[in-house]
């Protein structure tokens, strides 16, 4: 592959190159919300959070920061992390059932159970991962679905300058 200095890219390979540094910014940006609003839980020492209120406040506080940065500055790349977030999920769930069962670790569950104990079920927990399935896969993985849902309802009636082709 030949190598080529910025200035020589034509329209299609800039764009190509600006959606994809978009891309990156979005995800960080909600990856940046989506830990803001757990250090705000945590910040408040509460003795038990249920895990129903962090999925709520993990989609609900991104999806804001979506909508909010997507109305000042218009781009279609803010509306794509939820892709990244279902791949996040999905690695962490192969890897999961690699994962052996044994006692205090989901002893003789199926590949049904070890997905929902370790990521879904907001009661129980599987023991892999050492109970932090939500925390690694679940949880990120709704903030990216949540600023990409936020972000595509800030596109609404808006003008995007750069990527209108």
């Amino acid at each position: 592959m030949n190598s080529r200095p910025v200035e020589s890219l034509g329209p299609q390979e800039t764009r190509v190159l600006f959606q994809a540094m978009w891309f990156f910014f979005h995800l960080v940006l909600c990856l940046i919300a989506w830990g803001i609003a757990l250090g705000a839980i945590t910040l408040f020492h509460p003795a038990y959070v249920p895990p129903l209120v962090t999925l709520i406040v993990s989609f609900v506080v991104p999806l804001v920061a979506g909508f909010g940065f997507t109305k000042l500055h218009p781009t279609e790349s803010a509306t794509l992390p939820w892709m990244l977030g279902l791949i996040w999920w999905m690695v962490w769930g192969l890897h999961v059932l690699d994962m052996p069962t044994g006692p205090m670790a989901c002893y003789h569950c199926g590949a049904v159970d070890k997905l929902w104990l370790t990521f879904l079920s907001l009661n129980s927990d599987s023991g892999l991962l050492d109970g932090q399935g939500r925390f690694i896969a679940t949880w990120p993985a709704v903030a990216m679905i949540g600023y990409s849902i936020g972000a595509k309802l800030g596109l609404r009636n808006a003008d995007i300058p750069f990527e209108s082709n």
